[in-house]
């Protein structure tokens, strides 16, 4: 049962002390619960379960359960992230709309969020020190994040650089690791934003990573890389992290001007997507940071410009043709860019009811393409004839296959697939019914315009 503010209530499963097995839950919950509430009229206690670890207890003494642990995260050999043993196509906000925040119509924000298939935000700091209050502060994000089933990705920042001799560095970093590794609202660790654009050496990064990962082998450590550099320059910040992530903001007046590369459209979320895989070397599971907001299209001088629908959606499936295995969304929290009434709330709910919302409902583990998002790239022989900008990928799940195709910049072209196997026959397009295709023998042809995407689902 679903309460108004998104929340279950699983009051009704709670049983009296003793421990609830994670299969039972997760049934109960889906993959990754959250926390809940129940009086108990009979005995006038209230219960609490907490479902985003893989093991509960249920206290009546401290009116609260603890999970045993939090989550367990790692990749697979496909580069997929397992969380708590089940495959995730992670999705995020940099930054989170405000801590107990609100939607235009009431709604807890982080259940807004969480309901369109967001499971995690940034939290951590942003260039001070782990005191007190800042403690408190990410203590309060994590009991956020546990209560509405996501999970903060903590910004280490300036803390995870360690030089030579900095011992009582060392000691803080691993304390304040330490201090969150086992709560249920972390699902990820951040080191510092893109070192390799401000000069921070490797080394010092690759202490760090070893102190986080040494006191927390259960959740990844993620590199943010500036679209800055070479292979070769960026290759030796490997050490650093478990995950390679890139962020690129393309929309803005004139376009293009956040990469130094010749290619100044969109598309260049491919072409970046494809070099930071390169730089991984086929090691790590790498995602993309796209675009809400940005700071080339606030500062003084600058004209606002968001990414259209259209612009936004050729952008995420883009990502993922080229390899993403996972996206972040930067810039609903930047204050230049917000309306009067989005001002108020403090993040850019226009953006997201208009554009964002729209796409995450297209690719979310709700969505037709849940099971295709989070497994690997198919060995079918398939091939595109016809241009040579349209760039595709083949999934597989079940008895169904996917084929997730993007068209770049450039003429409208009619295309040929070849390569299918015998038995693919009708092929729906999501989100564009009653469109469809008819292969025969392997093959079928489809129109595609510029930044057109195409999804295609055969069913055996």
């Amino acid at each position: 049962m679903v309460n108004q503010d998104g929340r279950r209530d699983a009051g009704r499963y709670a049983t009296t002390g003793g421990a609830l097995q994670s299969s039972i839950i997760e049934n109960l919950l889906g993959w990754k619960g959250t926390a809940m509430k129940h009086r108990d009229d009979r005995r006038g206690l209230w219960w609490c379960v907490v479902a985003i670890g893989s093991v509960f207890t249920i206290s009546a003494a401290s009116g609260c359960a603890v999970p045993a642990r939090g989550t367990r995260v790692h990749m697979n050999d496909d580069k997929v992230l397992i969380v708590d043993g089940r495959p995730m196509f992670p999705i995020g906000v940099t930054m989170p709309p405000p801590l107990d925040g609100k939607t235009p119509d009431g709604r807890p924000a982080l259940a807004e969020l969480r309901d369109a298939g967001v499971h995690f935000f940034r939290t951590g700091q942003q260039g001070a020190d782990w005191d007190a209050e800042a403690l408190a502060r990410e203590q309060a994000w994590m009991d956020a994040a546990a209560r509405y089933g996501m999970g903060c990705w903590v910004n280490l920042g300036a803390l995870s650089v360690i030089g030579p001799d900095e011992d009582e560095k060392v000691a803080r970093l691993r304390e304040i690791v330490n201090r969150f590794k086992d709560d249920p609202g972390l699902i990820f660790w951040k080191n510092f934003d893109e070192a390799a654009w401000a000069g921070t050496p490797p080394e010092a990064m690759a202490r760090g990573y070893r102190v986080i990962h040494d006191a927390d082998p259960h959740h990844p450590v993620v590199q943010t890389h500036a679209p800055r550099g070479t292979i070769e320059t960026l290759r030796p910040y490997n050490a650093c992290a478990d995950i390679l992530n890139l962020d690129i903001y393309p929309v803005g007046y004139p376009p293009g001007m956040n990469s130094l590369l010749p290619n100044k459209e969109i598309s260049m979320i491919g072409d970046w997507t494809r070099f930071v895989r390169d730089v991984a070397e086929d090691r790590k599971s790498c995602w993309m940071t796209l675009q809400i907001c940005w700071s080339g299209v606030v500062k003084e001088g600058k004209t606002l410009r968001f990414p259209t629908f259209s612009q936004e959606r050729f952008m995420v499936y883009q990502a993922v043709i080229n390899g993403a295995r996972g996206l972040n969304f930067f810039g609903g929290h930047i204050p230049q860019s917000l309306s009067a009434e989005d001002a108020r709330l403090g993040w850019n709910w226009t953006f997201w009811r208009r554009v964002l919302r729209p796409v995450l409902e297209e690719i979310n583990e709700k969505s037709p393409l849940a099971a295709a998002m989070v497994a690997p790239d198919a060995s079918l022989p398939i091939r595109v004839n016809g241009a040579d900008d349209v760039e595709f990928c083949v999934r597989e799940a079940g008895a169904e296959l996917f084929i997730l195709a993007c068209k770049r910049e450039g003429a409208t072209v009619q295309v040929t697939f070849t390569g299918l196997p015998d038995w693919a026959g009708h092929g729906e397009l999501l989100y564009e019914a009653p469109r469809a295709v008819e292969a025969r023998d392997g093959t079928f042809t489809d129109w595609f315009g510029p930044f057109e995407v195409h999804v295609y689902r055969f069913r055996r």
